[in-house]
């Protein structure tokens, strides 16, 4: 019993970011780009995406964000970048008709495909981490870590987990 009530401090502690200074730095420049995207992203209602990784002399950076539309973004090839650790995006405005508090399954399948993690920030300011290799999702920080939309309702898309697995994430999405 104690183990159950104690694994979701476990499961932070535990987290890949958090063992790696590395894993720090990624999680420190995701948010920076993510936070200067998220008010044009909502003002505009579309998403932004792009990549961070390694330039050739070894330094962490992110890719030029690309501009997507509505409900999804094509990151253009990062120039800078010679390896690609980590994708990025938002998720544009809040809206009733599109659960955009979580990654999609969507998000989560074509990180896994280019074998890279990812970073997804919400309408309502939350910031996830996609982990491919395990394929869970979990917030890094919660509403309104980030900037939020002023139309965002709190609970519209159900109960929000702090982490979910791929199955759990699609069948809350399929609910």
């Amino acid at each position: 019993m104690f183990l159950t009530k104690a694994l979701p401090l476990i499961f932070l502690i535990l987290s890949p970011l958090a063992l790696s200074a590395q894993s720090r730095q990624e999680v420190a420049l995701a948010k920076q780009i993510l936070g200067d995207l998220q008010r044009p992203s909502i003002r505009q209602n579309v998403e932004y995406c792009g990549y961070l990784g390694y330039d050739r002399g070894g330094k962490l950076t992110a890719s030029k964000p690309t501009r997507g539309d509505e409900a999804s973004c094509l990151a253009d090839d990062p120039l800078n970048i010679a390896v690609i650790t980590a994708s990025y995006h938002t998720h544009g405005a809040f809206s009733e008709d599109y659960f955009g508090e979580i990654p999609s399954g969507d998000d989560m399948e074509g990180d896994e495909e280019m074998g890279i993690d990812g970073y997804v920030s919400t309408p309502g300011g939350r910031l996830w981490y996609v982990d491919t290799t395990e394929m869970e999702t979990w917030q890094i920080c919660g509403i309104g870590c980030l900037a939020r939309d002023a139309r965002f309702r709190p609970g519209a898309d159900g109960r929000i987990r702090q982490s979910y697995s791929y199955k759990q994430l699609v069948r809350h999405l399929n609910q």
